[in-house]
């Protein structure tokens, strides 16, 4: 599908154009959006806008590194969107030329769309321009991690506090499938914290120096975000090393109270030892209170040692 946006002050806002009016007039700005296309359609962008085949190809191959491209005529530029259901990475191309700008995306965007109402919706068209909607794609794509980052930060919050009294390896694969989002995450945002540091310091985008604080406002928003899944990671990090240590002190107390009753039993199997060997000249057997003597002597001994371990603190 491709949508056409495009601003004249002789007609105005105009929507729904042709490719075919688009190039019939003259337009102060238009914006083409290529929504999951078409093989036909797909072909429009080297033969009806003669974009180089390179950022062609690029835009068909799937998931491209955010990217700034030069060419000719025009300036290609790759960015990534995240999915907050699932934090698959939605890939965005941006042809931005003189007067026009072009995206191409393969399914439905929700930042995108985000950008299309605001542009539609602006009170003043003789104030917006290629830059100015470039400028929304990039604040709506970066304003949707955040929802992302903050509920991630909540569950970690969750784990940590174990509201819902889950068992320990429970509240680790909890953990872990928190540290795998947050990784999938950075793995988005700083390759586009860099894209941002390339915009803001180039040459060749003189738009983007006339807007240069609202571009420095996404880059700050983009470091704030890395920020915040380096503050989490290392959370999880600590609750992890926490809940080990609680592991390995809850063996060592429970392998601790096992050796205590081993060592109470030690005294007592040697004395059952003793005096089940069964030699014929043993004076204790033929000795008549023998068997009650045995007894008193090996509750003594487990009493005794019990007592003698608690004074100890081994049951504390």
């Amino acid at each position: 599908m491709i949508r056409v946006i495009a601003y004249s002050k002789e007609r105005g806002l105009q929507e729904e154009l042709s490719l075919k009016e688009l190039a019939e007039e003259h337009w102060d700005w238009y914006w083409v959006d290529f929504e999951a296309p078409t093989e036909g359609e797909v072909g429009l962008l080297e033969s009806h806008f003669n974009f180089h085949p390179l950022a062609v190809e690029d835009c068909l191959h799937g998931l491209q590194r955010p990217k700034l491209d030069y060419y000719d005529d025009h300036t290609f530029l790759v960015i990534h969107s995240v999915n907050g259901d699932d934090l698959e990475r939605k890939e965005i191309d941006i042809f931005l030329g003189e007067c026009s700008i072009v995206t191409f995306h393969k399914e439905k965007n929700a930042p995108l769309e985000q950008a299309i109402n605001i542009v539609k919706r602006s009170r003043n068209f003789t104030d917006v321009d290629e830059y100015y909607i470039f400028h929304q794609i990039l604040d709506k794509v970066v304003d949707h991690y955040f929802p992302i980052i903050y509920k991630i930060e909540d569950h970690i919050n969750d784990i940590e506090d174990n509201t819902k009294n889950l068992s320990m390896e429970k509240l680790l694969e909890e953990l872990f499938d928190r540290r795998s989002e947050l990784l999938t995450l950075r793995q988005t945002v700083h390759p586009m914290r860099d894209l941002l540091y390339r915009i803001l310091n180039t040459h060749h985008l003189e738009g983007v120096f006339d807007r240069r604080e609202y571009f420095a406002d996404i880059h700050d928003h983009l470091i704030k975000v890395a920020d915040m899944i380096l503050s989490n990671r290392e959370m999880t990090q600590d609750i992890r090393d926490s809940y080990m240590s609680l592991n390995s002190h809850e063996t060592n107390r429970t392998m601790q109270i096992l050796t205590v009753i081993s060592v109470i039993f030690m005294p007592l199997t040697f004395i059952v030892g003793v005096y089940g060997m069964n030699f014929q000249h043993m004076p204790e057997l033929s000795t008549q209170y023998g068997y009650l003597v045995v007894w008193m002597v090996m509750i003594s001994v487990a009493v005794s040692m019990f007592f003698w371990f608690k004074n100890k603190g081994w049951f504390d």
